[in-house]
């Protein structure tokens, strides 16, 4: 493991241990201000030993450079013309030795070093012209139009043609009136030239997938364009389209067998880009616009503005969200082959960088400024590295312990790790498959079916029910002159059985009179002293529990029973008020005997 000592009193370059991390360097004067996307590791000498690459924006207007660092000493730098988008290192050849180039996407153009030299200058394609505006300006090289009139015209271009108009015009049309006469005099003998900026770059393999394969370029322009270049001639292999500007972009796959292409636009959505498809496959809606966007295995995991962090499938379904304790600043991917791990690095607005598996957070580290840039990877000859840029200009390096154990369980408060398990949903089988069609074939027929029998049950439930309010067949009277209510207990072992009827006389203020009492029976299992006899209270005052006792001998020992019936009587009516039937209880006394 490399390790920079500390060398001097302000603390510029450190080396202790952190938790899971080694701080094997910090400087905050390195004055480096870039983004993720300008900042890469590469073996650029084909020893073995990456360095570190990085597009340096400077002031944003001049003093842009291209570093090269070595341990934590700056290697080389060259000057860029413009303030760089992107910045890959890719390889173009088969040539031995085997060391990759570096292109920096800066305006129009990309610039190719190799050996930290300049290699080559692309230039993309040109935009079409309006034709109106063609037109307009060659009147005005002819004197045939004056500028105010010029003005006028392109006012009315702009605002109705579908193709933009171009850089020339809408200069133009932001001039004092006093000016425009000389900016027409010095451009209108030149012709008009519509040209679209680089926004993101990234690198697809050829026909390989090995980490030391040919790759082309894939770029995203201004004007809403994705262009993959051949790595050799760099000329145009394909091009594709999106409905906004891509502002970020993923890049799996090969360009020979199968690719996919995932883009964040300024629009706020993710489209998805295939081989041979020129629109995009897939599109992800976000509720708000999205600030980071990696890849992880076959789910994309995006960082948005509203302080959140969405997982999601190639083909756009969501799988969770994370809410964030800030604004996310960058985000990066941490993958370690020799331990099968990956993870996703998460800068946000606190000065922490938070790392997650899937949903759970995993560890957090503490940063002496907001993180601006990440990297991890092989640096030197360390594999688990990581770089970080601050907004102040610093630099961070952190070198990730060989003993260091990231536990899958989230460290953040909150549901448990169980409830993120997604079911084992079974796959679908033939059959399945087969009764579907065949519900959808004869929905109709099956509906009217269901109608039919849900009726024909209602009817019998119907039947039911006036059977027995007209038979008294239920334990509570459907009298409205007499309302009752009877339940019983039985008591005791056998053979001798306690019987006791409760009834109760429902009734708000009307009282029951001359009530009788039957009983019906199997007269071979039981014997009862008298099976019928009216109720010893004449008067059933309403809302009163009312008891009434008798006794049962079972007569039976071969340890079987059966239902005794009650019948509720009104005098001089043969209709009973109500009926109960009591399930006996097995005579445990006769058998014991």
């Amino acid at each position: 493991v490399f390790l920079w000592p500390s060398g001097d009193s302000n603390g510029a370059t450190s080396c202790y241990i952190n938790g899971k991390w080694l701080d094997a360097h910090y400087d905050p004067v390195a004055n480096l201000y870039t983004f993720s996307s300008c900042i890469v590791l590469a073996d650029l000498h084909g020893d073995g030993e990456n360095k570190l690459v990085v597009g340096d924006l400077g002031t944003g207007s001049s003093n842009m450079k291209l570093k090269v660092y070595r341990g934590t000493g700056l290697m080389s730098e060259n000057t860029l013309l413009d303030l760089p988008t992107g910045l890959v290192s890719f390889l173009m050849d088969q040539h031995e030795p085997r060391t990759p180039a570096i292109a920096v996407a800066s305006g129009p153009y990309i610039y190719v070093y190799k050996n930290l030299r300049p290699y080559f200058k692309f230039t993309l394609p040109p935009l079409e012209v309006n034709a109106l505006e063609q037109d307009v300006w060659n009147q005005a090289r002819e004197d045939m139009i004056d500028p105010l009139s010029l003005k006028e015209m392109l006012d009315s271009i702009r605002d109705k043609a579908d193709v933009p108009l171009s850089v020339r015009s809408l200069r133009f049309l932001m001039l004092d009136p006093q000016d425009m006469e000389a900016f027409v005099n010095l451009y209108k003998e030149q012709p008009i030239r519509r040209q679209t900026v680089i926004t993101c770059i990234s690198t697809l393999k050829k026909n390989m997938a090995d980490e030391d394969a040919v790759s082309c370029l894939v770029i995203g322009t201004e004007s809403k364009d994705v262009y993959i270049l051949d790595p050799e001639a760099f000329t145009v292999l394909t091009k594709m389209s999106l409905p906004s500007a891509p502002t970020q972009m993923d890049v799996t796959g090969q360009f020979d067998v199968e690719f996919r292409i995932t883009v964040a636009c300024r629009n706020g959505n993710i489209y998805v880009l295939r081989r041979e498809s020129p629109k995009p496959k897939y599109c992800i809606e976000l509720s708000s616009h999205p600030v980071g966007l990696v890849r992880i295995g076959k789910n994309v995991v995006v960082g948005c503005a509203q302080e959140t962090l969405q997982g999601f499938t190639q083909k756009g379904k969501k799988l969770w969200t994370v809410c964030l304790p800030a604004p996310v600043t960058t985000m990066s991917v941490m993958d370690l082959p020799t331990r099968g791990f990956q993870a996703v690095l998460v800068g946000l607005a606190n000065s922490e960088v938070h790392l997650y598996r899937d949903k759970n957070l995993i560890s957090t580290i503490k940063t002496p400024d907001i993180v601006t840039s990440i990297c991890f990877g092989r640096y030197g000859r360390e594999d688990g590295t990581l770089i970080m840029t601050t907004k102040g200009g610093g630099l961070i390096v952190k070198i990730l312990k060989r003993t260091a154990v990231f536990d899958d369980r989230d460290s953040a408060p909150g549901p448990p790790l169980a409830q993120s398990i997604r079911l084992n949903v079974p796959k679908k089988t033939k059959l399945y498959v087969d009764q579907t069609m065949r519900e959808r074939e004869n929905s109709v027929a099956m509906h009217r079916a269901f109608q039919m029998d849900l009726s024909r049950l209602r009817l019998a439930a119907a039947r039911a029910y006036v059977k027995a309010l007209e038979s008294s067949l239920t334990p509570m009277s459907s009298s409205l002159s007499e309302p009752l209510r009877m339940n019983a207990v039985v008591q005791g072992l056998g053979p001798s059985f306690k019987l006791t009827l409760n009834i109760q006389n429902t009734a708000v203020c009307r009282p029951v009179m001359n009530l009788a009492i039957s009983f019906l029976y199997d007269e071979s299992l039981y014997s009862m002293k008298t099976a019928f006899f009216k109720v010893t209270i004449p008067l059933l005052v309403p809302g009163l529990n009312y008891p009434i006792d008798t006794f049962v001998e079972c007569l039976s020992d071969k340890g079987i029973s059966d239902i005794i019936k009650v019948f509720v009587l009104r005098e001089g009516k043969s209709a009973p008020l109500l009926t109960a039937h009591i399930n006996m209880p097995v005579s445990e006394g006769l058998a014991l005997n």
